[in-house]
């Protein structure tokens, strides 16, 4: 029994060396860190998009409507209440990121494809002059009308 008990004991062992070697290659990956990066860049950007919907865009909805947007809320009963102006600022935070991050996307790829050159891919066919069929370019006889072509 007490065999078993130590068989079991150096396999799981075994597997926690396994899983940590595991997850310090996963760690060490580049692409890992590249995304940690990314998600505290992201939320520094949260909290400016956040501050420009509280301190700017807010106040212009209010002078439209209810000076309060944060401040809009249906009451329930029990002292219950839907706060409607916390979420039109969440809506309002979203939509800002989302439209950013798309300017800031389309911006990246545009930059990233003025470097490159289109190249065309050369020409597999060509158009037989009697018929004005689509035919292969090294084609001697068209085989839709079956014409002799000049090379």
């Amino acid at each position: 029994m007490a065999e078993n008990e130590k068989k079991a004991t150096a396999k799981a062992a075994e597997k926690t060396k396994g899983f940590a070697a595991e997850f310090k290659k996963f760690i060490m990956r580049g692409n890992v860190i590249d995304l940690a990066v990314g998600v505290i860049i992201g939320a520094a950007f949260g909290n400016i998009v956040t501050a420009l919907t509280e301190n700017v865009i807010n106040p212009l909805i209010g002078c439209i409507g209810n000076p309060e947007v944060e401040g809009f809320v249906i009451p329930l009963i029990k002292g219950q209440e839907i706060n409607l102006g916390a979420l039109i600022t969440a809506i309002i935070n979203f939509l800002l990121m989302a439209l950013v991050l798309f300017l800031v996307v389309k911006a990246m790829n545009k930059a990233m494809s003025v470097g490159k050159k289109k190249e065309e891919a050369p020409k597999t066919t060509k158009i037989c002059p009697f018929c004005k069929s689509e035919i292969n370019k090294d084609a001697t006889r068209c085989p839709h009308c079956t014409s002799q072509l000049d090379e």
